[in-house]
């Protein structure tokens, strides 16, 4: 089925997908609410399923302007009319230098501040809101909110717009391989929102970490095992549900692999995507990943920052990232002999090795994800999220190198990702139980550039493992 026939069973009619950008462009203008919602990302993906349907662009344009307006004058209303009680209500309550940054932004640019706050991230759910609470006069407010609305709305419409009229034109996507561009999109949006909103939700100041706290605390027999939990000063709800999560889907997944005789479907379809995708140059590519997420290359970059530990007396995270190494491996040895699972293909150096689950993603799960626990444990909170990120960005690439050698079939990343979040788990529960000291002051330039020279070395010197 070609692209566009697969978008339009998906879709929903012309007249919800007005209302659908109507929504998100209220939203994101919402007070406070923009700030927790991806709406660039939602409404440039609405917008394209419309363009796909020959909505007229003026009814979509339309339809973002109308919502823009109605969320900015919302945030108004609110300010202007019950600005106190809004100052002492979640999210505000918890985050007070959300207002102090739009107070800011408004003293400085004046009545300016609402036509340039909507272009400007950071800002647009909060000005509106500020300007009632200085009371700004509706009708400059409603002048300033019309005309910048005016402007945003073709702004953050028409990509998407033209994206889905366009795209089919564009990507020659050959029959059958919608459905594994549509499963990695899916996959994205997931992780989105997991490590945009959901994670903050089970940390000390998220909004379900208290709630379950207020309901544990009214329960006698559960009071005394969350109080011992906290030792630490926050319970680890995160590394808990991680585990939770990680472990019942991974069993949940590995039933599934060991229920079917060779390859899922979606293993062959993701692998002729990525035979579509194939070239040279990503290739070589591929195999500089491999090298690099082999034991040679883990022991490159880890080499330098297990040093400064010794030298730091750090032995306690030290010999929880050793832990972590030497548990995944041996889970990876027995997973591999366990399930006997061919590779797609086998190199030389891979002979007698099994496919399932990835060692490669697994440990570079572990590595990445352990790193990225321990640097934000050091961040202010409201920037821990870009260690999670940052690890993010950094293991697909590990991950995908596998299907672009091809070694693995995608269901392997997926089982060796899971592994690896069971593992992170264990081992961040068990640095958790008790406080501890802080890692900085750390050098983690001049760490970070012996480690990328190592691992250079070893890319160029040594041969694959």
């Amino acid at each position: 089925m070609p692209l566009a026939d697969t978008l339009y069973s998906l879709t929903l009619s012309a007249p919800m997908l007005l209302c659908l950008v109507l929504v998100i462009a209220l939203v994101e203008s919402l007070a406070l609410v923009g700030l927790l919602v991806p709406g660039v990302v939602l409404i440039t993906t609405v917008a394209s399923l419309a363009g796909h349907q020959d909505i007229a662009l003026v009814w979509l344009v339309g339809a973002a302007f109308l919502g823009a307006i109605l969320g900015d004058s919302i945030s108004f209303t609110l300010g202007y009319r019950h600005h106190k009680q809004v100052t002492k209500r979640w999210p505000l309550s918890q985050h007070p230098e959300w207002l102090a940054r739009g107070t800011r932004f408004f003293e400085r640019y004046g009545i300016s501040s609402v036509f340039i706050g909507r272009f400007v991230g950071p800002v647009r759910p909060i000005i509106p809101l500020v300007a009632g609470m200085m009371h700004m006069p509706p009708r400059t407010f409603a002048w300033a909110n019309i005309s910048s609305a005016a402007l945003w709305a073709p702004a953050y419409v028409l990509p998407g717009y033209l994206l889905g009229r366009t795209w089919q034109h564009h990507l020659d996507i050959p029959p059958g391989l919608e459905a594994a561009l549509l499963i990695l999109a899916a996959i994205m949006v997931v992780l989105a929102v997991v490590f945009s909103w959901g994670r903050h939700q089970v940390t000390r100041h998220g909004r379900l970490y208290r709630a379950l706290a207020g309901s544990i605390r009214r329960l006698p027999l559960l009071r005394r095992p969350w109080l011992a939990m906290s030792h630490s000063g926050e319970v680890p709800l995160a590394s808990m549900l991680l585990l939770i999560i990680s472990l019942g889907t991974l069993s949940g997944w590995t039933l599934l692999v060991i229920a079917h005789d060779g390859p899922l479907e979606m293993d062959l379809l993701v692998q002729r995507l990525f035979a579509w995708l194939h070239s040279d140059l990503g290739y070589s590519i591929g195999n500089i990943f491999a090298r690099i997420g082999d034991t040679y290359g883990i022991i490159a970059l880890t080499l330098p920052w297990a040093l400064w530990l010794l030298v730091r007396k750090r032995v306690d995270a030290l010999l929880h990232w050793c832990g972590g190494f030497a548990g995944i491996a041996l889970l990876n040895t027995v997973g591999k002999g366990l399930f006997g699972r061919a590779r797609p293909d086998t190199p030389d150096y891979l002979t007698g090795s099994f496919s399932y689950p990835s060692a490669h993603t697994s440990t570079a799960v572990v590595l990445l994800g352990l790193a990225a626990a321990f640097i934000a444990a050091e961040l202010p909170r409201q920037k821990r999220f870009w260690a999670y990120w940052i690890a993010l960005a950094l293991t697909l690439p590990m991950a995908l190198s596998r299907l672009v050698v091809g070694v693995h079939w995608f269901s392997d990343l997926v089982g060796g990702a899971l592994l690896g979040m069971v593992v992170c788990a264990l081992t961040l529960l068990h640095w958790q139980q008790q406080p501890r000291p802080s890692l900085r002051p750390c050098p983690w330039w001049l760490l970070s550039i012996a480690s990328l020279v190592l691992v250079s070395a070893r890319v160029g010197f040594l041969p694959p493992v």
